[in-house]
Order: C-alpha cells, then sequence, then structure tokens
C-alpha cells in the first residue's frame, strides 16, 4: 500500500528495500533527525509514489530479486529516478559492493555507495551530506556533525572551516574510533568540491596484490582474472574527495606508486600505455602515533610531505570529557528511539564514573556501551554496570594497566587464561583485548594477530561492546 503524501518543511525521505528489518532500521535511526521518512519494499509500485510527490532523498537497495548480486536492477530504479524533473539525490545500498558497481552508480547520478551492514555514523553523515548539497547549507550541516563544545572540538571545527576551501592535501591523525572520517566528510562538505563525490578507501582492507588495480583500475586481459575494463577509486573520485584511510598500512611498495601518482597527477591503469588525468583531493588519515609516522621502514617521507600539507589531529575523548554527556545523551535517546524502550536517565554516581573512564576506543566504544544499556537496563536510571565497561578502569589506572598489557605477548595471554575466564566469550573478549593492546590500537594489525579479517574484529568488538 502507498504510503500518504509527504509532508512539507522536512526533507523527503524514502527507503526503498524489499527487505523489512533492513527498511525500518533505516527509519528508525533517520527518525532521530528527521520526521518525513517513507518505506517502499516493492519498486513495482514506484511509479504510483513518484506520481504523487517525488521524494528528496533516496536510500536504494540494489538486489530486490532473490539469489541477484549484480545490482542491476538499482541500476534501473536509479536511472528512472533520473529521469525525474527535480531528481532525488539517490545513496546507495547493498550487500554486495564492488569497485566496477560503485562506480556505475556514481556514473549515473548516485551520491553516495554504503555497503551494508552499515555504520550508523557513516549513513546518517551521508544523509546529512545529501540534504545539505540539496539546501545548498554543506558547511553547518557537516560541522553539525562533530559533536561536543569542548574547546577542542570548537578550534576542530574552525580548523576544518578554515582548511576545506583549500585544495591543500590533508592528513588526519586520531585513535581509532575518534570519528576521523567524519571529519573528512566535513572537509569535503565545506569544500569547492562538495558537489563532487566522496569516496572513502580502507587502505588497510586491500590486498597488497590487488592495490595497484583497486586504486588505478586495470584493462580487460591485463591479468588472468582482468575479465573487463576496471576503473580505480582515483577515477571514480574524479572532481571530489579521495579519502585514504589507514593510510600507514600501505605497504612501502604501494607508497611508491602512490607517491608517482601524486607527483605526476596522472595515473596508469594496469594494461594500458597512456596515462590518465585525475581531479581529486587527497584527505588521509591514520591511528599510528604522529613520530612512527617519520620511520621510514614504516612510511616513506617523500610521500607523507605530498600528504601532510596540514595536518588535523582528532583529540581522543578521554581528552574532552566535558563533551561526554552530550554523546551519552546523544546515543541513548537515539537507541531509546530505535528499540522502542523508555527514556531514562543516568544515575548522578554513573555519570561521575562514566566521565572518569578512559574510553579506549573513543566515541566509537561510547555509542556500543550505550547501545548495549538500553537493551539490558531494567532499573529506573542507567547504572554505571548497564554499560559493561567494569571489566576496565578508570583514565588514569588504564593507561598505566595499558603500557603493561602490551609487553605481554598474544599467545602467553592466550594460553594461559585465568582460571575464572575459562568461557569461551571471556577467552576471545580477552584475546582481543590483549591483540589490540599488542598493536597499539591499530585494528588491522590486530586482526593479523587474530587470524581474523577486519570486518570480523569490528563485529567481535561490537558483540563485546569494546
Amino acid at each position: 500500500m502507498i504510503d500518504e503524501m509527504f509532508m512539507h518543511n522536512q526533507p523527503k525521505i524514502l527507503i526503498i528495500d524489499d527487505d523489512s528489518d533492513v527498511a525500518i532500521a533505516a527509519q528508525m535511526l533517520l527518525r532521530r533527525r528527521y520526521s518525513d521518512i517513507r518505506i517502499l519494499q516493492n519498486p513495482a509500485k514506484l511509479n504510483a509514489m513518484l506520481e504523487q510527490q517525488v521524494p528528496d532523498i533516496v536510500l536504494l537497495d540494489f538486489n530486490f530479486t532473490a539469489g541477484r548480486t549484480d545490482g542491476s536492477e538499482g541500476l534501473l530504479i536509479l536511472d528512472l529516478l533520473a529521469r525525474q524533473d527535480k531528481s532525488p539525490s539517490v545513496i546507495a545500498l547493498t550487500a554486495y559492493a564492488d569497485v566496477p558497481l560503485a562506480v556505475e552508480a556514481l556514473k549515473r547520478g548516485a551520491c553516495d555507495f554504503i555497503t551494508k551492514p552499515w555504520e550508523n555514523a557513516r549513513l546518517l553523515a551521508a544523509v546529512e551530506t545529501a540534504i545539505a548539497r540539496r539546501t545548498g547549507n554543506s558547511g553547518l550541516g557537516a560541522l553539525n556533525i562533530l559533536m561536543g563544545q569542548s574547546a577542542s572540538m570548537c578550534e576542530l571545527r574552525a580548523m576544518i572551516a578554515n582548511v576545506a576551501p583549500t585544495e591543500a592535501n590533508v592528513m588526519i591523525l586520531g585513535e581509532n574510533g575518534v570519528g576521523k572520517e567524519l571529519v573528512a566528510r566535513a572537509i569535503h562538505l565545506t569544500s569547492s568540491r562538495a558537489a563532487a563525490n566522496f569516496l572513502a578507501v580502507d587502505m588497510g582492507a586491500i590486498p597488497e596484490s590487488t592495490i595497484e588495480s583497486e586504486l588505478f583500475g586495470h584493462r580487460k586481459g591485463a591479468f588472468t582474472d582482468a575479465k573487463s575494463d576496471r576503473p580505480g577509486r582515483f577515477q571514480a573520485a574524479k572532481g571530489g574527495v579521495l579519502f585514504l584511510d589507514e593510510i600507514a598500512n600501505l605497504p612501502l611498495a604501494g607508497q611508491a606508486k602512490l607517491l608517482t601518482v601524486l607527483e605526476r597527477r596522472e595515473v596508469t591503469p594496469i594494461g594500458l600505455d597512456q596515462a590518465e588525468r585525475i581531479d581529486v583531493r587527497i584527505v588521509s588519515a591514520t591511528n599510528l602515533p604522529e613520530e612512527k609516522l617519520f620511520d621510514p621502514s614504516i612510511f616513506r617521507t617523500d610521500l607523507l610531505f605530498r600528504l601532510n600539507t596540514i595536518v588535523i589531529r582528532v583529540p581522543a575523548l578521554r581528552e574532552r570529557a566535558s563533551d561526554i554527556p552530550e554523546l551519552l545523551q546523544h546515543y541513548l535517546v537515539h537507541y531509546q528511539t530505535q528499540y522502542q524502550k523508555p527514556q531514562r536517565k543516568i544515575a548522578e554516581s554513573a555519570l561521575e564514573q562514566l566521565c572518569a573512564y578512559a574510553w579506549p576506543g573513543n566515541v566509537r566504544a561510547l555509542r556500543h556501551a550505550c547501545e548495549r544499556a538500553v537493551i539490558l537496563s531494567t532499573a529506573s536510571e542507567y547504572r554505571f554496570e548497564d554499560f559493561g565497561l567494569t571489566a576496565f578502569h578508570t583514565i588514569q589506572s588504564s593507561l598505566n594497566d595499558l603500557s603493561s598489557v602490551q609487553k605481554v605477548p598474544l599467545k602467553k595471554s592466550m594460553a594461559e587464561p585465568k582460571s575464572d575466564n575459562l568461557k569461551l566469550s571471556e577467552m576471545e573478549k580477552e584475546a582481543i583485548t590483549h591483540a589490540i593492546a599488542q598493536a597499539q590500537g591499530n585494528i588491522s594489525h590486530a586482526a593479523k594477530l587474530l587470524g581474523l579479517s577486519r570486518s570480523a574484529l569490528y563485529r567481535k568488538l561490537e558483540k563485546h561492546a569494546l
């Protein structure tokens, strides 16, 4: 059944997805900020809806028929939406993402491409970006993504406002979970490239053997599995911003190739003799301590100087503890709405403990802790133990413990578990904690120590509220 006409004065958001659970999850997430959100599970009814009114933003699944994974159905719908008089901004959603599909979707008019399951912050940022482009209020919308009124956050937003209008390359430094990608998106939105693409690339997730193909593209027949032409990330981000996340995980050989591209401002796809000019702004990020970037065995100094024209340091959450109450309130309200749970306040003693907590996973860890508290709490007020943080300590003791735990070899810590931690779940949690400490917070390195993929480790971090 087709919903009623869209309301006025709010961006009209339409979610097209045949999976009701996915569609409702997206609707619940967006309702925190927007009120006019509709769901369409049967794309055959889209024409009738468009005759009534065209939405402003569409979240579009790309596969509707069981067994289909090529995204062709979504591309047809994208073409239909593009033909409307006032075509909506389309955010592509798919569980079967690859670079060619992303590039094709962007070519046909999609403003962003997100893989399911999505990170809530990333989806919210994508919607905010799309709305900001349509309203011409890009700068304000982008900076509102970065929550917090502490002096360090105010300085961060001011720096973004100064740097974004330039064409300078930017390197963002900060621990895992501080929101480096949100900073990169804010730079994009407040730049002259805001109307073009923002393409994020996790450098730690690209196998070393395919780095050149992924970044610069290849031609059909260039190697055994090259069955068709494939544009690289530099070509896909044409005119916009290319965000190179986890840049320090790029092997030295790959760093040399990236340096050549940045110096010449051109790429040569594998299997092609002729170079192609590129037009992208580079924003990179790493959680590696800044002093280690100057170690030539880890990172090329000449590449570093190409990337760090401007350095933006994102503060850890423990360094801006005054922002913790605002962030807690934001995420608790969000998850109370998403899970239809009653509104509760945080007990005063619990708030004091939460503000003193070290938050080794920063804002990401706080978000997961709030979700856990909302789901499990049964008291009239949230207690500290509801957040699942009792296994850790306050800022001072946690920092001391971290330095000592890094000295414990991973194999030893796994082979000699404490007698009261023999449950499989507790052993897994302990192993993950030690691996992250041994990797000094680098998620990609920790995943390798554990024999997991990076995405699998993130799922386990969420599972254990780490």
